[in-house]
């Protein structure tokens, strides 16, 4: 096991890593930013290190400083959590050729996945369903585009092809707006993320967003732990996921757990993933890989029993799965509810000092967060104050038990998304499940 962590990253998913490490008697390196000396985890680290200022590209985001900061400790692993650093291959390598180990998969594996024209190729290539489109980036013809969309089918989306977070993507309906989206989004792509490549797919009108969770060994062995509807989104960010998807058939399942684990069989996948997939009409379309854990991930550890974030520690330390994709059972129902510090009705972000936070409790709630009374939420982050996640023997059980949470709930000082997630929970249509990706938006008035 690996004997000292450091963990790259802030927030809940930070003091998630730690409690992870310290049940497995790893000690644990904090580091932070001068905003952030009172996270919660940093206060309860082995070590901490300060490695900048607020700004995420100052610190976080600063790869000289965050191996720094791993030599000085003499950390021997480096656990990047999710967002910031967790899918830059070229931190993975770095991370790697500084001596220390990377606790997700290999950098020439983040760099295939995280391109998302080389990872449709390369789920084609293993028989993954993928959705109709060019299959290659977008050239400079014109008329060669117009060809493509015509081919495809409209209406098409644009996406960047190094894009992620719901960024870089541009719905199409006709011939005559084409060229100006693909420039526009090629401009967009080359800000965001230094890669101006785009591909054309076809946009699925009303589809579900079902993403299923793998683990993988460094000896060969692959698991898929079931799946994930995130269909709640607003702005293509997720906000409410469940586990099992609502409606999916048992034959379905495993036909996505058998072409899944071809694929990441032919990659060499290390570590823990998700593939992520629309769902229409009965079929899937399979649209983007995350090499790293995901924010939803509770949902999964609830109906399996199995600790992701332990299991990644494991698996970095060269272990072998513990089980068989045999072993794996479903049981009961989770539905997670992302926490804010927004305006529920703007979406405006609402830092500030915390005057008090009292987390729900009750048979089957589990609560991530690092929120406590006295603590004051940047402005320089992401809003994620807190994950409430509720699990039953059933989907009405946990639903039933998650507007008990979200009524129990207490976070004073800042405002948060609560109230819009006890609205959606009083939707007949959020009760019935198999909800659209558009669905949220709709009901808003956003769209």
């Amino acid at each position: 096991m690996l004997d000292k962590v450091l963990i790259a990253n802030r927030g809940e998913i930070a003091l998630r890593v730690l409690r992870a490490c310290r049940e497995l008697g790893i000690k644990t390196v904090a580091v932070h930013s001068t905003a952030d000396n009172n996270l919660k985890h940093v206060l309860l680290a082995d070590e901490t290190v300060c490695i900048g200022p607020p700004a995420a590209k100052d610190s976080y985001l600063n790869m000289p400083a965050l191996i720094s900061a791993a030599e000085v400790t003499d950390a021997v692993g480096i656990h990047p959590g999710y967002g910031f650093l967790s899918e830059n291959a070229d931190f993975a390598e770095r991370v790697e050729k500084s001596g220390f180990i990377f606790v997700g998969p290999k950098a020439e594996t983040i760099r295939l996945m995280g391109d998302k024209v080389s990872a449709i190729r390369t789920m084609k290539e293993a028989g993954v369903p993928c959705v109709p489109g060019s299959g290659e980036p977008l050239g400079a013809d014109g008329d060669e585009n117009r060809r493509i969309g015509r081919q495809i089918g409209y209406p098409v989306i644009i996406k960047a092809s190094g894009g992620g977070g719901g960024r870089g993507m541009r719905a199409v309906h006709s011939d005559a707006a084409l060229l100006n989206a693909i420039n526009v989004t090629k401009a967009e792509a080359l800000a965001a993320f230094g890669n101006d490549m785009v591909y054309m797919e076809k946009f699925l009108e009303r589809p579900r967003h079902i993403e299923f969770q793998v683990v993988a060994d460094s000896h060969g062995n692959v698991a898929v732990l079931g799946e994930r509807d995130c269909s709640l989104q607003r702005r293509h960010q997720k906000i409410v996921e469940e586990a099992p998807a609502p409606g999916l058939t048992e034959a379905q399942r495993q036909a996505m757990i058998e072409s899944i684990t071809r694929a990441l069989k032919r990659v060499g996948y290390r570590g823990a993933g998700t593939l992520e997939f629309l769902y229409e009409d009965g079929n899937f379309y399979f649209i983007e890989m995350n090499t790293r854990i995901q924010v939803e991930h509770p949902v999964t550890e609830m109906v399996t029993g199995i600790d992701l974030v332990k299991l990644q520690l494991r698996i970095a330390a060269g272990e072998k799965l513990p089980f068989r994709q045999q072993d794996i059972e479903i049981r009961g129902h989770a539905i997670e509810c992302r926490i804010n510090a927004e305006d529920p009705k703007t979406f405006a972000p609402s830092p500030g000092p915390v005057r008090l936070w009292h987390p729900p409790g009750g048979p089957g709630i589990r609560i991530d967060s690092h929120l406590y009374s006295g603590y004051t939420v940047p402005p320089y982050y992401d809003s994620l104050v807190a994950k409430v996640i509720a699990h039953g023997e059933d989907r009405d059980t946990a639903i039933a038990r998650m507007r008990n949470a979200l009524s129990e709930m207490v976070v004073e000082g800042i405002k948060t998304n609560a109230p819009l997630h006890q609205e959606i929970f009083g939707h007949s249509a959020f009760r019935q499940g198999g909800l659209d990706i558009h669905y949220l938006e709709r009901r808003l008035g956003l769209k």
